[in-house]
């Protein structure tokens, strides 16, 4: 793609991009578009992964078992969120042909950009730490193996999955794609197993809390769902995807794109509604004690629905530990990259985000509790990401004819103020 002068050449190109794959007028609207169409999916499938990740487990499942349907409209909520910032996000990388940390970099000072930098590297860590506990905890529940050497073998087995990059992002994609369809048919058997009641699920829609607790679940919903690193990592799969020559061009890729988020986050959200919903109706009211946590609800689900639904729910978690630590290495690479401009060998990278999470492990602390915890961390990152994408989308300077929609940006605003009170909210009462 090559940048309006308007932008700053002075930079590197960012160090990962996809081959070019066709021109974008291989995408008209008749029947041989479907395979140019299908070229554009496949990074909000990697985005989507991190949005069913363990601290997703963690979170819709407490929720369920706690509150039954109480919670339905936050996670419906925070899907619809997650898909208009994916969106934006996505339109950000082609229009400008560069990640958001790399723009942040370009516009931001750099006092401000470095504190940018910090504040996305913790996060990056929060979201290793839930994935390495979740995967930890999966191989416990299905091999019976103790939850520090699981640590290790989750944090080891992530450098295969990364290892797919080298022959190409396409293959990677669809190796993220095949594990999120493992984990969507483990929760649709799941589901119609329990048999949700219809009726409650659509008075869980009606948005309430119940205490000071639901909030922090709702805070926690919300963190793992609008993850902040995939959209760090969104912007830097989008640009140069496909090579464009003009505006018609590349607004058709961005509908392309669209559809991509669309159709992946709409696939990801049914998954954490499942969760919910499954833990609801097996859970709720069922004086099963434990089912707050993950091995209770692994429990729990052999003791009502079976062992298959109990061995199907372990596989899930692993598989989504497996899948999503590879995303947030990944993330960890274009953070730094984008922030700062530099790089690290993977190695060390990989070793560094690990060490939290396996001292949380060895010293014993509950991996539901600290699932939960580590989301609520997510969700105070997320103004950090979405306020420079709101600010960025809304510039014409940058993004040319895919420039928001005065409504467009409205809602993003709506949005992040939201987030930013909720957290003001929970700050408030964690120190009060």
């Amino acid at each position: 793609m090559t940048l309006p002068d308007r932008l700053p050449r002075r930079l590197p190109a960012p160090p990962v991009r996809h081959a070019p794959r066709g021109p974008a007028q291989d995408l008209p609207s008749r029947p041989s578009a479907t395979r140019g169409r299908l070229i554009l999916l496949g990074p909000a499938f990697v985005a989507a992964v991190a949005y069913v990740d363990p601290g997703n487990f963690a979170t819709n499942s407490t929720a369920g078992a706690r509150y039954g349907y109480l919670l339905v409209w936050v996670v419906v909520a925070a899907n619809l969120a997650a898909m208009l910032v994916q969106t934006l996000t996505a339109k950000l990388g082609l229009a400008t042909g560069r990640s958001l940390p790399e723009l942040c970099r370009d516009h931001l000072p750099r006092p401000l950009n470095r504190a940018m930098w910090a504040q996305a590297e913790l996060v990056a860590m929060a979201t290793d730490l839930a994935e390495v506990i979740g995967g930890a905890v999966a191989l416990h529940l299905l091999f019976g193996i103790p939850l520090l050497p699981g640590g290790v073998i989750v944090g080891t087995a992530a450098f295969a999955v990364l290892a797919l990059r080298s022959r190409g992002f396409r293959t990677f994609e669809i190796a993220i794609a095949v594990l999120l369809g493992v984990i969507v048919q483990a929760f649709a058997v799941n589901l119609v197993t329990a048999g949700p009641d219809l009726s409650a699920t659509a008075g869980g829609l009606l948005p309430r809390t119940a205490g000071t607790d639901s909030m922090l679940l709702a805070a926690g919903i919300l963190g793992a769902t609008v993850m902040p690193h995939v959209i760090y990592v969104h912007s830097a799969l989008t640009p140069n995807r496909i090579p464009t020559s003009g505006e018609a061009e590349r607004r058709t890729v961005a509908r392309g794109l669209r559809i991509d988020v669309l159709v992946a986050l709409g696939i990801a959200g049914g998954v954490n509604l499942a969760m919910l919903l499954v833990a609801a109706t097996s859970f709720h009211g069922s004086g099963i004690p434990g089912t707050d946590t993950l091995e209770g609800v692994h429990a729990g689900l052999a003791d009502t629905l079976g062992a298959t639904a109990a061995v199907g729910f372990a596989v899930a978690l692993l598989l989504s530990g497996l899948a999503s630590t590879s995303v947030g290495t990944y993330a960890g690479e274009v953070i730094m990259q984008g922030f700062l401009r530099r790089r690290i060998p993977l190695l060390v990278r990989r070793t560094v985000t690990l060490l939290p999470a396996l001292a949380v492990l060895a010293i014993g602390v509950d991996p539901t509790r600290a699932l939960v915890l580590s989301q609520v961390v997510l969700s105070f990152g997320i103004p950090f990401a979405l306020i420079p994408v709101v600010a960025f989308t809304r510039r014409r300077d940058l993004m040319g004819s895919l420039v928001n929609r005065p409504a467009t940006t409205a809602v993003a605003v709506l949005i992040t103020a939201l987030v930013v009170a909720l957290n003001a909210f929970l700050l408030w009462q964690l120190v009060a």
